[in-house]
């Protein structure tokens, strides 16, 4: 009993990390294809237009980091990371 409950651990244990590997590999694709993808939009001089930008520079100028971050969060559905930097570079 004892070694199948080792066999099935393992087993579990090594499915976790394949599965890992593969996401791994699928977020570094997306991110190559983001670049590319911005490299193209500079190229041609088009911006991605953020909704609801105007309301998160009020926002950034009034000394409100918090909101302001919430706020492009809510309106881009981008994660925490991404919206502080991009408020960050708007201040």
């Amino acid at each position: 009993m004892d070694i199948a409950a080792l066999f099935l651990t393992c087993v579990v244990i090594l499915g976790i990390m394949t599965i890992r590997n593969h996401l791994s590999r699928a977020d570094r694709r997306a991110a190559r294809i983001e670049r590319k993808l911005d490299l193209v939009l500079d190229h041609l001089g088009l911006h991605d237009e953020v909704p609801g930008l105007d309301e998160v520079r009020t926002l950034v100028h009034e000394g409100k980091q918090v909101q302001a971050i919430k706020l492009y969060r809510e309106n881009t559905g981008a994660d925490l990371l991404e919206a502080k930097q991009a408020v960050d570079r708007l201040s």
